[in-house]
């Protein structure tokens, strides 16, 4: 099947259609700095982005993309709700819409493709970034990491946006630049696109096998109509 037999097009957004990585090393960043701990480069802390908040906050707190089993889940609540508060503050001072976004949404929304977000990032920051870029009403549903108990790579997000939309997976595309969409997108028999740039902790995400790969959103967008 090609993409442009599809109909529902879901999106991750951090590192796909959002460089969201400069605030959230901002917020990062802040948060260290009101625990009296040093602060990281952005780029080390691009390599931490992924999983949801959580998860990026247990490798903050231990300075390493391999979380420290013995980071007490405590102060792991505390700082998770300091960042929460930092970042809701830093949404879109730095985040830009990578090259060709918007443009390709607008396009394929005016061909007819619905279009959907399924993100690990926490469902009330969702929006407001959306907004805050331009991008706020070219979405049917919003996903986020806390929607449900489990998020991407699980394929439950997914699964909720196919009952949601009231489609089949078949009709679905799950477009995103990490491992966790492309194997998400597997296990609820969802064809995907991965995108080489984005935030996929150093790996080659065609090595997770999507059906389709492209270098940038425009090249994506152009095979929709083909």
């Amino acid at each position: 099947m090609s993409i442009k037999q599809k109909q529902v097009l879901l999106f991750d957004l951090d590192g796909t259609l959002v460089d969201s990585a400069p605030d959230i090393a901002l917020a990062v960043n802040s948060t260290l700095k009101d625990l009296n701990k040093p602060a990281f480069d952005e780029n080390t802390i691009r390599q931490w982005v992924g999983n949801g908040a959580k998860a990026l906050i247990e490798r903050a707190l231990s300075g390493s993309t391999n979380i420290d089993k013995e980071l007490d889940t405590t102060v792991v609540e505390d700082t998770l709700a300091i960042f929460l508060m930092h970042y809701q503050q830093y949404l879109c001072v730095n985040s830009v819409l990578y090259h060709g976004v918007k443009e390709g949404l607008l396009t394929l929304k005016k061909a007819g493709f619905r279009l959907a977000i399924i993100t690990n990032k926490p469902e009330k920051l969702i929006q407001p970034i959306l907004s805050g870029l331009g991008i706020g009403d070219m979405f049917e549903i919003l996903i986020g990491g806390d929607t449900l108990p489990e998020k991407k790579p699980n394929p439950a997000p997914l699964l909720l946006a196919l009952k949601q939309l009231n489609v089949t997976a078949d009709q679905c595309l799950m477009i995103g630049d990490s491992k966790n969409d492309i194997l998400a997108a597997k296990a609820a028999n969802i064809d995907s696109v991965g995108f080489t740039y984005g935030y996929n902790y150093g790996e080659d995400i065609a090595q997770y096998n999507p059906q389709w790969c492209f270098d940038t959103f425009p090249e994506f967008t152009s095979a929709a109509f083909d």
